[in-house]
């Protein structure tokens, strides 16, 4: 499929696909014309590099991770290494502290918020 016929049906901006091709985490073959032609898997794809993207992850990282999971359901594929393991895990802490964060801060506005209702 064409990178128009992507976008439109992952609902990600051709901009993004090619950032994502630059990276290194999505690759087209080229039709003789020049234009880039994705596979169908390339749709599953682009929604776990969505999916990555939006837990704070970066590209590196992301490329990274991407052969260890498989793209239709984002299970674990048989590619793992210790240092990958590693580097995930410590990635899931700090997802883990952040949203600690964020739960003690909506705590103090629930408290500010009563308090002002009690005023």
């Amino acid at each position: 499929m064409r990178i128009g016929e992507l976008a439109r049906r992952t609902a990600v901006s051709e901009r993004s696909l090619r950032y994502y091709e630059e990276q290194g985490l999505l690759t087209a073959d080229r039709t003789p014309g020049g234009h880039r032609d994705y596979p169908e898997a390339a749709v599953d794809r682009v929604v776990r590099i969505q999916e990555l993207f939006a837990a704070g992850l970066h590209s590196a990282r992301i490329a990274q991770l991407l052969p260890c999971m498989r793209d239709t359901d984002g299970g674990p594929s048989a590619v793992a290494t210790p240092r990958l393991i590693a580097d995930l895990t410590a990635e899931r802490d700090r997802i883990d502290r952040t949203i600690a964060d964020l739960l003690r801060s909506r705590d103090t506005l629930d408290e500010v918020i009563e308090a002002a209702r009690r005023a």
